[in-house]
């Protein structure tokens, strides 16, 4: 499995964690653990350390990410938005402003949209396109 599909999975699996604690409140490992045991894929495990490390990511910069969403999402707050969209929207400015290594951010948007796809409204990936571009652009 390509180390693509693994960050795909991995941000899958970020997704799911993120949701499961916004509304749980468990630990960030074991809200991955959990996550990943959702996953057919034989190569799934090897997503986890980089989906910790997103979640964990993501909660360390929580109100710094939240603060840029709500600049970018007009008419939006972020506690407003759907917890799938919101934790899409998280887990990518992450990767583009605060990762260790950053993602170019076409590649972050494109990683995104494709994961609102599978997992969001039929509105998700446009609105998640549209918040994250006009980051970019900013």
């Amino acid at each position: 499995m390509s180390e693509k599909m693994i960050r795909r999975i991995a941000r899958e699996v970020a997704l799911q964690s993120l949701f499961q604690i916004d509304f749980n409140s468990c630990e960030a490992a074991v809200a991955v653990e959990a996550s990943l045991t959702e996953h057919d894929e034989e190569n799934a495990p090897k997503a986890y350390d980089y989906a910790l490390q997103l979640v964990q990511g993501v909660l360390a910069n929580k109100e710094a990410i939240d603060a840029r969403l709500g600049q970018y999402a007009i008419d939006w707050t972020v506690e407003r938005m759907p917890a799938t969209d919101r934790n899409i929207l998280r887990v990518a400015v992450y990767e583009m402003l605060f990762a260790a290594e950053p993602l170019a951010y076409g590649v972050a948007i494109n990683e995104a949209v494709e994961v609102a796809k599978v997992y969001g409204t039929e509105e998700s990936p446009r609105f998640v396109n549209g918040v994250l571009g006009k980051l970019a652009k900013a």
